[in-house]
């Protein structure tokens, strides 16, 4: 199984320019949760000024990349200042640009704060014992499409309420779910930053299909990202279990808005992340199936 330390740790290719190893795809396509945090590892190593790490991404997936191929990230400084710096990534293999993103650094420095509390989702080990009883319902859930291949990624998911989450019957468009690292490993906190953005992509367009009984991967129903944004309130230790609490508030032409917050184990309030994505009707799939419902 492919690790963090394998994905996140990018070869010199140049100048301003990176090489990031593949990894555990949606088939033969690249996992977009994967060229997120390469290229955030990209902006990170183009840094010069150690005291200040990402604050906040906005990412377009511009193409589908290849699961297999290495994908080369080609950094461009917007400006650097005392303060803050922002950098542009193009995320490349061969001629097709697959992703541009823009990073924001920050130094950190005090000021008002505030933040809001995690929801109130029930008990983390009730959540792990549902999630194996669905697992052993299940018999081989490699069949499943993405559901089946979540354990081939280096992040471990337990969802608040799995039969929901994995199911086909309509639900309210709203998610919970905890992640954390595999291999459990301390490492740097732009690593980490990459870690939590590699996590953001994993099921969060979930949201906006769960009103609609289609799972991601459904024939006749065409699901990919369209553009992601990120924001750091704290760096994250992914050693330790984190909640990505998310909702869906709309959807229509063809496309799914979903929203939501990534919180401690002990409650803090540790990233913001929003993502549009297509989910387009194929195939002869009754477009109504994905209209509103009581």
């Amino acid at each position: 199984m492919t690790t963090f330390a394998d994905m996140l740790t990018l070869d010199a290719a140049g100048e301003g320019r990176w090489t990031g190893q593949p990894g555990p795809g949606v088939g033969k396509r690249m996992f977009g949760g994967h060229a997120l945090a390469q290229a955030l590892m990209a902006a990170c190593e183009a840094e010069t000024d150690t005291e200040r790490l990402p604050h906040s991404l906005h990412a377009h997936f511009l193409q589908p990349g290849n699961a297999r191929e290495a994908t080369r990230y080609e950094v461009t400084t917007l400006g650097a200042g005392r303060s803050f710096a922002r950098r542009r990534v193009d995320a490349m293999q061969g001629d097709s640009h697959v992703l541009t993103m823009t990073v924001s650094a920050q130094r950190e420095e005090g000021g008002l704060a505030h933040a809001d509390p995690p929801p109130d989702i029930g008990d983390f080990d009730s959540a792990r014992r549902a999630l194996e009883e669905w697992q052993e319902a299940q018999g081989n859930l490699r069949r499943m499409p993405v559901i089946g291949d979540l354990g081939l990624r280096p992040i471990e998911v337990v969802p608040a309420d799995a039969p929901s989450l994995f199911g086909d019957t309509p639900r309210p468009p709203r998610s919970a779910v905890w992640m954390r690292a595999r291999d459990g490993e301390a490492v740097s906190p732009a690593m980490a930053r990459a870690q939590l953005a590699y996590a953001s992509d994993i099921l969060f367009l979930r949201n906006a299909l769960l009103p609609h009984g289609v799972r991601p991967g459904e024939d006749g129903i065409q699901i990919a990202s369209l553009d992601h944004a990120l924001w750091f309130h704290a760096t994250p230790d992914f050693s330790q279990w984190h909640l990505l609490a998310g909702e869906s508030p709309w959807a229509g032409n063809g496309r799914g808005l979903s929203r939501g917050h990534f919180f401690a184990q002990d409650g803090t309030l540790v990233a913001t992340v929003t993502q549009e994505n297509l989910m387009r009707v194929t195939g002869g799939r009754p477009a109504e199936r994905l209209g509103d419902r009581d």
